[in-house]
């Protein structure tokens, strides 16, 4: 299946500023960058990677001369997994600060990791770009080829190397890699993750949660740890684009639930390889969750993409009403029902109390129409 990203290096590369591409391993990241480079026709470019000993050498050393030696030569310097680099955030100052004309483009796979060390040294020198799997709007094609898809959304997502893979099988081989090397062992090389069995067992208790509030202390005793250890693999799955975070929407009433979370998976695909189920639509019992998840990534792609600074959350009460997703834009209000094939009524506490907002139920059949034009 072919597809085109819509956000682009020219559209928000600066002058004096550092340009921080962020993003899951495998999501794109280094063709982007090497797509751009090779437009750069007139341009001097240097490309290096960031486990390349001699850079990583260069820049813990930290000598200004010696960095700027490096950067001199050419218009534009990209350093691929720069998170693998000691001191990449002062170094970039450096060559910012010395060469504002200069474009420095750098990429991470890891925002826990990148965004530490650029965090203090590059503040108001840099911007950034996050790149997630592929929107629905990147999707080549016409919306009956779209639609036609669905259930591959659904069960496999949107890795551009599982939409370019020819049959399922290709596709569940490239998720369960994806998972075990990626999600695991490069998780696993962070000095504040321990345990794989661990790490296993809150990602799967987090996959099986999909939809629903999610509460630490059920998952500790679940998988025999304690709270603290507990929200800090979440916290890092989070920031390792594993899993997304929201919280509860409260505003006028005192029984709105505001102090949970629920989680997405930023992909159905690795959502599903974490529990081992591939199996089709027909076959499953947690659709409502595949399509509450895939309906949330999507409205969350576009707000990315359009760079639209939404917010989203979820709405219940201790009473029992909720609605599945709250977004919220430049003030305005939506109640979102993720519905796979019911309909669904907008409860009448939410109208009551927030008259002004809108209310969308999302459906298989008009999900094209809503995801497209949000």
């Amino acid at each position: 299946m072919e597809f085109l990203r819509k956000q682009q290096i020219e559209i928000v590369i600066a002058p004096r500023r550092a340009l921080v591409i962020y993003g899951p391993r495998r999501i794109g990241k280094t063709t982007l960058l090497k797509s751009y480079l090779f437009a750069q026709k007139d341009k001097k470019i240097l490309y290096v990677v960031g486990d390349d000993f001699r850079v990583r050498e260069l820049f813990t050393k930290e000598i200004r001369d010696e960095l700027l030696d490096f950067a001199r030569p050419y218009d534009i310097v990209a350093i691929d997994e720069a998170q693998q680099v000691p001191s990449i955030g002062l170094g970039a100052k450096m060559i910012v600060d010395a060469f504002p004309e200069k474009q420095l483009i750098l990429t991470g796979s890891s925002s826990f990791d990148l965004s530490s060390k650029i965090g203090e040294p590059l503040t108001g020198r840099h911007f950034t770009l996050t790149l997630l799997p592929i929107a629905q709007s990147e999707i080549s094609g016409s919306r009956f080829e779209i639609k036609n898809n669905l259930n591959n959304f659904l069960i496999y997502g949107a890795y551009p190397e599982v939409l370019s893979a020819g049959t399922k099988d290709e596709k569940t081989r490239i998720l369960n890699e994806l998972v075990s090397s990626y999600l695991y062992k490069d998780i696993l090389a962070l000095d504040k993750i321990k345990s794989p069995d661990l790490l296993r067992d809150i990602t799967r208790c987090l996959a099986f949660q999909v939809g629903n509030e999610v509460s630490l202390n059920e998952i500790a005793n679940t998988v025999k740890s304690d709270v603290k250890t507990v929200g800090r693999y979440i916290d890092v799955l989070e920031k390792m684009f594993v899993i997304k975070k929201i919280r509860g929407f409260s505003r006028n009433l005192r029984n709105e639930i505001s102090k949970k979370a629920k989680y997405y998976f930023l992909d159905n695909g690795t959502r599903n390889a974490v529990i081992g189920q591939f199996g089709e639509i027909e076959e499953r019992n947690d659709i409502g969750a595949l399509w509450e998840n895939f309906v949330f990534m999507e409205l969350y792609k576009k707000s990315v993409i359009g760079e639209s600074q939404d917010q989203y959350y979820f709405w219940r009460t201790h009473t029992g009403k909720e609605i599945d997703i709250i977004q919220e834009r430049a003030g305005n209000l939506t109640a979102i029902e993720c519905k796979w094939s019911s309909v669904a009524k907008e409860p009448s506490l939410w109208r009551e109390v927030y008259p002004e907002s809108a209310f969308l139920a999302i459906n298989r059949e008009n999900y094209l129409d809503e995801l497209l034009s949000r």
